[in-house]
């Protein structure tokens, strides 16, 4: 185990739509499950935080310790203008306690830019990290895999997107348990040259890191889905596109499958015969077991939680913290960035050997 995985994990208590009683709840879940065997420190209003310790039983709790912090930063806050204003909030503070080393981790549901901007400010990237990555955990039929950047840069370079596929390669070993994850670069066609600039770049630069990661090649959208790769690398602007795309997409059809159900008797009838099934089906598929997004390749771990978490995905989050921290994801990161950092630079000044 990492020294660091001895080390409590903040939580900003004050950043949930659900507000600091379903955070408290998830905490409570975490504790229970043994998810978070280093215990928590709450960040926020004393004041508020307290009477919910003491409603949810946790008030005497040893593994559970508050931290005032007089400010809460809200979701349609301008992320610099907030941290600039909002010094003493409960977002910004749960993130300097991992800074200070007093805590191994934060997690947050709050302001998404706030808590990116904040983190890496305040953390930095990583030794030969040039950008971070928002890296989120989607299911599928079989297995979950791993999609990042989901949203933390927009414009990125072909560099950019191959420190993400070792970011996604060695987080996916963590977080999902495999030995040997499969890393596909997003792009509108399998075939060679068919993708924009940056992708055809990056492809060529993924394949001269050879058995570093187990890189299958260019996917398109409709293999997500498909078992085809573990970790899908793509910059933040069409991560994020596809993610609330499928969020969406996600929403409409449970909306529409309730609606044609409640048509008529039978349809009532059918439904109650499936309901197993469906409940089933529903637990394979359930994001709130992966309820945490982390901010990978930063001097520290943080991770995003959806504001609209409930307590179960607020306690899986805290618990992939925990994993992250305790497996050392970092130390593994910084030898891999480096290999790769050393094969960019020599297909960079040699492309004619990189073409063959």
């Amino acid at each position: 185990m990492s020294p660091e995985g001895k080390k409590p994990i903040a939580i900003d208590a004050m950043g949930a739509d659900k507000g600091p009683e379903e955070v408290i709840a998830g905490v409570r879940f975490a504790l229970d499950q043994g998810f978070v065997p280093e215990g928590v420190v709450l960040v926020g209003l004393e004041d508020i935080l307290q009477p919910l310790l003491v409603k949810a039983g946790l008030s005497s709790d040893a593994r559970v310790n508050t931290f005032h912090a007089s400010q809460i930063i809200r979701m349609d806050e301008k992320p610099i203008q907030s941290l600039k204003e909002k010094k003493d909030s409960s977002l910004i503070r749960a993130v300097e306690m991992v800074k200070l080393g007093t805590c191994a981790a934060a997690v947050s549901c709050g302001n998404t830019g706030a808590l990116m901007a904040g983190s890496t400010l305040r953390l930095r990237p990583l030794e030969g990290v040039s950008k971070p990555a928002l890296a989120s955990v989607w299911p599928s039929k079989d297995r979950h895999f791993v999609v990042l950047d989901s949203g933390a840069n927009p414009q990125c370079k072909p560099e950019n997107l191959v420190h993400y596929a070792v970011l996604g390669h060695n987080f996916a070993k963590t977080a999902l348990g495999l030995s040997k994850p499969r890393v596909g670069l997003l792009s509108i066609g399998t075939e060679e040259g068919k993708g924009t600039d940056l992708t055809n770049e990056t492809h060529r630069l993924l394949r001269g890191l050879g058995d570093q990661i187990e890189y299958v090649g260019l996917i398109e959208g409709f293999q997500l889905f498909g078992n085809d790769v573990d970790v899908v690398v793509t910059d933040g602007f069409t991560g994020n596109v596809v993610l609330k795309t499928c969020e969406s997409l996600w929403k409409m059809l449970k909306g529409l499958v309730k609606e044609e159900v409640k048509k008529n008797p039978m349809r009532l009838t059918g439904a109650l015969l499936l309901r197993g099934a469906g409940k089933s089906a529903r637990r394979r598929l359930d994001p709130d077991l992966f309820g945490g997004a982390p901010l990978l390749g930063l001097r520290g771990t943080v991770l995003k939680a959806h504001g609209s978490s409930g307590c179960e995905a607020i306690a899986h989050a805290i618990r992939i913290a925990s994993k992250v921290v305790r497996q050392d994801l970092n130390a593994q990161i910084l030898a891999d960035i480096s290999r790769a950092n050393q094969s960019i630079r020599a297909r960079s000044l040699h492309p004619e050997e990189a073409a063959k």
